[in-house]
């Protein structure tokens, strides 16, 4: 649970996806203003008018850019064992994530191609401003049993242990390859999942995906905090977008780390909350301020008035969330999320399948969110009212530098 910045969302994003989230893992330290690409300084301008973020860089967009409004998360596996075709199918991603992040259709667009051939962009988003649309890929732990790739999978991408209280239903958890779509408008972020899915039709299959709004976390600290679904401010201190120091100690992946071919990216675990809402609602003011250690109106830490004041923990409840998730209950540990909430019908029994889609990138996830979430699971009086119903962990390649570079070329090709 982060701040955000406020937006001004289109039409469509009034639509509305889903619920609001929780920072359910960590509490993170942060500070200040934000940024379109990690090392640039964001534009107000072109972010009211639904601007386009910058794709190439030494690090992916969609991780400490300014957080967005809405998400489209989709995991795939992969169906070819051909690895030419593979690559090639990157190099085809990253050109169409190119466009479609500037606000531009897929190929020669939706229509005024050849009659008797299928267009090459399905055309949802004409017309649509880029929305600060950002695409990031991830590749899964089982991507590294194809393609030669064995000795390559860096010792950071572990498969996450089973944590107590998980729950995690197998067709939302795992995955190849991920691709995270953050957009200011609904439409533009499903668009963009939409079309890699078709352009990877026979090679790659989606395996399950998750929409989300209400931005639970947010990379620029110094806008509104978000609330989650529980009504809470949580994580106000996130790592801002613009804390390079802290990037690079707490999310990117350093020279020596592992593998040359992940240095400059991060690793990112994605998990399902579900919260039961329904059941929170019953519970008295005192309880749900004593659950996280922080008002409800304020979001001030117990005995203090104001949100970013400095926590005193041990004023807290020992099993207080924020007590337990802070970086000084746990060694100096601090990652970067960028949760979003989610609504999903019912779950058959009168209740909403509501919660919070967590996401959260490190420099290494045995020393960032495994020992965070095994401290969390075993004590966090927040864990009556959630439950862990999907997970995934994903290595998130270094950025593509300029229009000759493509998603993945670090590991794929021998030249650095």
């Amino acid at each position: 649970m982060t701040e955000t910045q406020q937006s001004n969302p289109s039409r469509r994003a009034l639509i509305g996806w889903g619920g609001a989230g929780l920072a359910l893992g960590a509490a993170v330290a942060g500070g200040a203003v934000a940024m379109a690409q990690s090392g640039e300084d964001t534009d107000p301008v072109a972010d009211a008018m639904g601007g386009a973020v910058e794709f190439h860089g030494a690090h992916q967009a969609g991780i400490a850019t300014p957080v967005q409004d809405r998400l489209h998360f989709a995991a795939f596996d992969v169906k070819t064992d051909d690895r030419e075709a593979f690559v090639q199918l990157l190099k085809d991603w990253t050109e169409a994530a190119r466009r479609m992040t500037a606000g531009k259709p897929v190929g020669e667009g939706a229509y005024g191609g050849l009659a008797e051939a299928p267009p090459d962009d399905t055309g949802e988003a004409l017309g649509l401003k880029p929305s600060r649309l950002t695409l990031t890929i991830g590749f899964g732990p089982s991507l590294f049993d194809r393609f030669g790739l064995k000795d390559e999978r860096p010792a950071a991408l572990v498969d996450l242990p089973k944590f107590p209280g998980d729950n995690l239903e197998r067709s939302r958890t795992g995955g190849d390859l991920c691709v995270q779509a953050c957009a200011d408008d609904p439409q533009v972020a499903v668009h963009a999942i939409r079309n890699l899915a078709r352009i990877g039709f026979g090679k790659v299959a989606v395996r399950w995906s998750q929409l989300g709004f209400g931005k639970t976390s947010s990379t620029t600290p110094g806008a509104q905090t978000p609330r989650n679904l529980f009504g809470f401010k949580d994580g106000t201190r996130n790592i801002a977008g613009t804390e390079t120091d802290r990037l690079d100690k707490h999310v990117w992946v350093g020279a020596g780390d592992g593998p040359d071919w992940m240095t400059g990216g991060s690793y990112l675990v994605a998990r399902r909350i579900r919260m039961n809402i329904e059941t929170w609602d019953r519970a008295s003011l005192q309880e749900q301020e004593d659950v996280f250690g922080r008002d409800k109106r304020e979001g001030a830490p117990v005995g203090k008035a104001k949100e970013h004041d400095e926590p005193f923990l041990k004023a807290m409840k020992p099993d207080a969330h924020v007590r337990l998730a802070h970086p000084d209950s746990n060694g100096g540990i601090t990652i970067l999320r960028r949760g979003y909430s989610f609504t999903d019908g019912t779950d058959g029994l009168g209740r909403l399948d509501a919660g919070l889609f967590f996401l959260a990138y490190q420099r290494d996830v045995r020393k960032g969110f495994i020992p965070l979430q095994r401290k969390l699971a075993a004590h966090d009086a927040l864990n009556e009212y959630i439950q862990h119903v999907g997970s995934a962990v994903f290595a998130i390649p270094p950025g593509v530098r300029d229009s000759g570079d493509w998603w993945g070329r670090t590991l794929f090709s021998k030249e650095a």
